[in-house]
């Protein structure tokens, strides 16, 4: 058996297992909770690790296609399938869209908002929860920056804490950058971020309400019965009831149905009244 395939499944197997922690710290930041540094430090590293091996391994499927006569972008769609779960490339992909969306912010744009649509913010709920923690962030970042005194160990824990940083950002300018928007015609899109996107027919509406609930649970929590909480701060504002169920996509790319759904809108009012209202 040659080495390639054996650098694939490594690679495989590598990412499948440190993909948990890697989602374990966003769900942290997200819900505003700050790990230790030193768990951090380490997630961060056992990362970089496997970029690396990920990146050799990538590169020994690219070489292998374009031998074979495959052209670049067939070369490296086949690479990426072979050697990086699905699983992770949805996670990769969504971690990419969040740091796009700081630009976005800065611009003081939004994603796929057209004239004429009803952009609903959801923010508020997290806004200051986020602040306070890169708050925290930063104060560490600076302390570690003058306790510690070996200049290699300084640099890596300074990228590493300067990344967190930004990802926070990026998780929060992703929300601001990406609303619920409510369409003319009556359809409406559900968002988190980059991670949450559903979009809603207007013939799929059966009823929509002004429904201020505090569920406990994840960002996304699907019941038996079949009703979808996306939660903010720990609550939602809007129920949605549908005459149909409705299929949705779950940040990692696990797929489930819907027949109810419940989120929050920072001015639910006019998301019902919106959606009541259609032109």
């Amino acid at each position: 058996m040659s080495d390639r395939p054996r650098g694939v499944r490594a690679a495989r197997v590598a990412v499948a297992a440190v993909l948990p922690g890697e989602l374990a710290l966003v769900v942290c930041l997200v819900a505003g909770v700050r790990p230790p540094g030193w768990a951090l430090a380490a997630a961060e590293a056992l990362v970089l690790a496997v970029l690396l091996l990920e990146a050799w391994v990538l590169r020994s499927l690219y070489v292998a296609a374009r031998a074979r006569g495959a052209d670049r972008r067939a070369a490296r769609r086949a690479a990426l399938q072979k050697a990086v779960p699905a699983t992770v490339r949805h996670l990769v992909r969504h971690e990419l869209r969040a740091l796009a969306s700081l630009g976005r912010w800065v611009r003081r744009g939004t994603h796929g908002v057209r004239p004429g649509d009803l952009p609903a913010a959801y923010t508020g709920p997290q806004t200051a929860m986020m602040y306070g923690l890169l708050f925290v962030m930063v104060i560490e970042t600076v302390g570690l920056a003058l306790l510690i005194p070996w200049p290699l160990v300084h640099r890596a824990i300074l990228v590493l804490d300067l990344y967190g940083v930004v990802l926070v950002l990026a998780l929060h300018a992703a929300c601001v950058t990406r609303p619920h928007v409510v369409r003319p015609d009556g359809s409406l899109r559900i968002r988190y971020g980059a991670l949450f996107d559903l979009a809603v027919p207007p013939d799929a509406v059966a009823s929509v309400r002004v429904d201020r609930r505090y569920p406990e649970g994840r960002l996304i929590t699907l019941s038996e019965d079949g009703i979808l909480d996306l939660i903010v701060g720990s609550q939602t504002s809007v129920t949605l009831e549908l005459n149909r169920p409705l299929p949705f996509t779950r940040p990692l790319g696990a797929t489930g149905m819907a027949h109810t759904i419940r989120f929050h809108a920072d001015d639910p009012r006019a998301v019902v009244s919106a959606l009541r209202q259609p032109t």
